[in-house]
């Protein structure tokens, strides 16, 4: 993945408030989990389980720095960003974020994500599918700590947990 993030900036998204006048900036659940499991589908056969899974990190990674760079604080101490980055995420309605441990030392973490976009309610599929939300928070982390992260889900609804929790790992 390219660390340039200037072949997307928010100006080209337009004025959507004004062009969803009727409609809104919001859509149900179940669109967004049609266009991304579609994406999965056809990402899959056309490339492997493992590569699309890859791409869906990549692309969670890509919009984690983005969301970072527009919509947080960069420059607050870590109780105040950690704070702001759990009501950005409930005001956007993407999921209730917790952070269960978090070593100033190394910068290591367990994080929770609940009633998540890519899979609270979804039936058991014996797998971890929020493959875009380990991306979308080492995108993050990475932004505010300025440190590379690898990002793994150990616990998923899709396999019968009711949180999906994350292991963040700094790769200092």
């Amino acid at each position: 993945m390219s660390d340039n993030l200037s072949d997307y900036i928010w100006s080209d998204e337009g004025e959507n408030y004004l062009s969803r006048e009727n409609l809104g900036q919001q859509m149900p659940v179940d669109i967004y989990r049609l266009f991304q499991y579609t994406m999965r589908d056809v990402l899959t056969n056309r490339y492997g389980k493992d590569e699309m899974i890859e791409i869906f990190r990549d692309c969670g990674r890509m919009a984690g720095k983005l969301f970072a760079n527009q919509f947080l604080d960069l420059t607050l101490d870590l109780d105040e960003f950690t704070s702001t980055l759990q009501k950005k995420l409930l005001d956007a309605q993407i999921g209730l974020l917790r952070f269960e441990k978090f070593d100033p030392e190394t910068g290591n973490a367990i994080l929770t994500v609940s009633e998540d976009l890519d899979c609270s309610g979804l039936p058991v599929l014996g797998e971890q599918v929020c493959n875009y939300d380990e991306g979308f928070i080492a995108g993050i982390m990475e932004t505010y700590t300025k440190t590379p992260y690898v990002v793994t889900e150990i616990d998923c609804w899709a396999t019968g947990d009711r949180v999906c929790r994350f292991e963040a790992i700094a790769q200092s």
